[in-house]
Order: structure tokens, then C-alpha cells, then sequence
């Protein structure tokens, strides 16, 4: 098993690169899939795009639960111990979001006080968090996470110093909603309308006479049409293609959009506040992910030591564990990305390691499911998809990026 501390860069990119480098595809695809591999080494998520009350439900987690997930940007990692399970492995093989769990970690378990992690994490913009960074954190850090934190980017900013001017405004997706954002200055929208909406109804007007229209534009049409566009979301080449089916890709994002800005109560939605105003809201009845909610504050910290954070391929991991040691898994859409010889060997170790009555959730660029058909029948036969449960946390998941979410469980 390899860890932050011992695996390079190089080795690092290697890893990310088998895993989204089409074997077999045109020399243009593969290049697309290199550039997003090398832009995918930086921090992509400050904050996971799944819903994490749908994950919870989905999975039925109890206290006796152990847990294994992809770790992105740690949000729902942490949003799970308000479930009380007995422990969470969280994986990743970016070093970026590795570092970004590990901090989120180190600050559940080392503030004093619920103030201050909310200003850290859920504000986000004040140099008092650099200041509790050094007095609280710092010290509790791994040398390779504080040299992360305390290191320059690419532009030659301390990493550290996203806690005092936005994290949510930085790493591709920050990046690409800043784009999003610039555009719609340029074609005089004003995002703030739908945070301001007192209704649904309210949203959909706003949408349908400000956001919707946007979508028409040519410039836009050609943009989202080229698969390196989306980079910003997390998305490869590969998963491009199966997103935008047989459609103009800005119909995709217009239908997501709609969504995401009418289907919930902007309320009780913070990515739409992600989305609209780039970060989370700054009121105290501004909603926030289960870990940053006030309400969670005490069982967050009481069992943040159950989170294990590893720099590590979930199928590698899942290889080192005993035969029936775990029972919940969430694997994000990271099979979007993958070969069918991917999809077996991950699945023959899920199934290896899963307990009776084990749970998979994940999701899906497109709709359907992406196993049948792909998974090794012997596999697949041993797990029971729950069909009308899948669309139902689909039509609920507020982030409203997916196709599908996707639930199985052990037969």
C-alpha cells in the first residue's frame, strides 16, 4: 500500500494516468486524456459535488459499519460520521485532496471551538483562519501535508492562503465556475437573482428568463462542446463522450442547471450556492454539509479519529484487505472513467472484502447503470441492484451534476 509519504509525483501521475488513458483510442483522444491527467494532479474539488444525505440514507450506515470511499474533496467523508459508523477509510490518488482530508481532519480534531472550523471551512475568507491554521493545526500535520499547505501553487500563492481569500474560488472546479461566472457577466446575468428567489417558482422564473437563455448562444454551444471545457468539472474525455450521448453537450448542462436552480428550495441547497455565488452562504441559516452544521459540531469531533486518510488506488487498497471486512462502499463516478478490466478487478475485490449485506453507491455520468453488460456475470449476480431506490435518490441528489445515482447490495 502506498502512502503520501513515500509516493512520488511522478509515481502519482503514472497511476492517474492508467486510469483515465484510453488504451486503444485515437492519438487525439489519448491526448485529451494526458492533458486532463496532468490538470487533474492539482486540486480539482475544495468541496464534493454528492449529496451526502443521500448517500446516508442510501447506505444504511450503523454503528458497526466499515466504510471505505473515495475521498475528493473529504466533505462526505466527514458527513458520515454524523451516522456513526465504526470507522472510514477514505482513498484518493490525488495529493491535493489527500492533503485537503488530512487538514480537514487535523482541524475537526484540534479547534477549540465550533466557531472557528466554521470560519475555516464554511466562510473561508479571513486571514484569522491562516492565524488558527499556525496556532492549532500546523503542528499536527504530516511533513508532506504541511508542506502541501504551507507551499506555493502554480502562480506562486501559498496554498494556505485559500482559507483567507476563498478556497471555493480555487482548483479546477472553482476555476470553472469563476469562467461560468465571468460569462455571465458578459451577458449581463446576474446569478445573485436565483439566491435570492423566495420560492421555487421564483427559481424557475429566474432561470428560465436569465439562466436558460444562455445555453442558446453560439459561442456557448461551441464551448461546451469541446471535451476539455468540462476539465473543470472533474470530467474526462472519456465520460464527456458518454455525457453528451447523441446531444449537443450544452442541452446536457442546460437540463443540469435547471435542476440544480429549481428542483430544491434554494434554502436548503448549498451547492446551488456553490454554484451561484462560489462559495457557501455567510448567514447562520445559510444551509451547509452535515459536517459544518452546527448540530454535528460534537459528534464530528468526537469521532473524527474512526477517518483513516490513504494516498492510494481504491483497488490496490481494497486488494490488501482481510476476505469480509467491510460492508459500505462508495466509489464517487470514478467508474465512468473506467475499462472493463478496471470494472472486474475493482468489483471481484469489493466482493472479496464484502461482509453480508454489504452496500455499493455510486454514480454515473449517464443514467444507467454502467455494470450490466460490462461486469463479469458471475459478479454481477451476486449483488442485487435496488432499481426504484436508485431513481429516487437520483431525483433527490442536490447537486444535480449526475445522470444516475446508483445503489447495490450484496445478495
Amino acid at each position: 500500500m502506498t502512502s503520501l509519504e513515500t509516493l512520488s509525483a511522478s509515481d502519482t501521475q503514472t497511476k492517474v494516468e492508467g486510469a483515465v488513458v484510453r488504451k486503444g483510442a485515437s492519438v487525439a483522444n489519448r491526448l485529451l486524456d494526458h492533458a486532463f491527467a496532468f490538470a487533474f494532479r492539482g486540486l480539482v474539488y475544495a468541496q464534493i459535488w454528492e449529496d451526502p444525505e443521500v448517500d446516508m440514507e442510501a447506505l444504511q450506515i450503523r454503528p458497526d459499519s466499515r466504510m471505505v470511499a473515495i475521498a475528493s474533496g473529504g466533505c462526505n467523508v466527514l458527513s458520515y460520521l454524523v451516522a456513526d459508523p465504526a470507522a472510514i477509510t477514505a482513498v484518493d490518488l490525488n495529493t491535493a485532496h489527500i492533503a485537503l482530508n488530512k487538514l480537514k481532519v487535523a482541524s475537526a480534531r484540534h479547534l477549540p471551538e465550533y466557531a472557528l472550523f466554521r470560519r475555516f471551512f464554511a466562510e473561508a475568507n479571513s486571514k484569522a483562519n491562516v492565524d488558527a491554521y499556525h496556532a492549532w493545526v500546523a503542528q499536527h500535520l504530516d511533513e508532506p501535508t504541511r508542506r502541501y499547505w504551507e507551499g506555493r501553487d502554480l502562480i506562486g500563492r501559498r496554498r494556505i492562503g485559500g482559507f483567507r481569500k476563498g478556497i471555493y474560488k480555487r482548483g479546477l472546479l472553482g476555476n470553472f465556475i469563476g469562467v461560468a461566472h465571468l460569462l455571465a457577466k458578459l451577458y449581463r446575468i446576474d446569478l445573485s437573482k436565483i439566491l435570492s428567489a423566495r420560492s421555487t417558482e421564483e427559481q424557475r422564473q429566474v432561470f428560465e428568463a436569465e439562466l436558460s437563455p444562455v445555453f442558446d448562444r453560439k459561442f456557448v454551444r461551441w464551448l461546451t462542446d469541446q471535451p476539455a471545457s468540462l476539465f473543470g468539472l472533474g470530467i474526462p474525455p472519456a465520460q464527456f463522450d458518454v455525457l453528451a450521448g447523441d446531444q449537443p453537450m450544452a442541452e446536457v448542462l442546460r437540463r443540469r442547471l435547471e435542476k440544480l436552480a429549481c428542483d430544491f428550495d434554494i434554502a436548503d441547497n448549498y451547492f446551488a450556492w456553490q454554484a451561484f455565488s462560489r462559495g457557501y452562504g455567510q448567514a447562520p441559516d445559510c444551509p451547509l454539509p452535515p459536517y459544518l452544521q452546527q448540530a454535528n459540531w460534537e459528534a464530528v469531533r468526537a469521532r473524527v479519529d474512526r477517518v483513516d486518510v490513504r494516498h492510494a488506488n481504491m483497488t490496490e487498497h481494497l486488494a490488501a484487505q482481510p476476505a469480509a471486512s467491510l460492508d459500505r462502499y462508495v466509489l464517487l463516478d470514478a467508474q465512468d472513467w473506467m475499462t472493463d478490466d478496471q470494472l472486474n478487478a475493482l468489483w471481484s475485490e469489493i466482493t472479496r472484502t464484502a461482509r453480508p449485506g454489504a452496500r455499493v453507491l455510486f454514480r454515473t455520468a449517464a443514467a444507467p447503470s454502467l455494470l450490466p453488460g460490462r461486469l463479469d456475470d458471475a459478479l454481477l449476480s451476486r449483488w442485487s441492484y435496488h432499481a426504484e431506490a436508485s431513481l429516487d435518490y437520483t431525483r433527490r441528489d442536490r447537486s444535480s451534476i449526475y445522470g444516475g445515482v446508483h445503489l447495490y447490495e450484496l445478495a
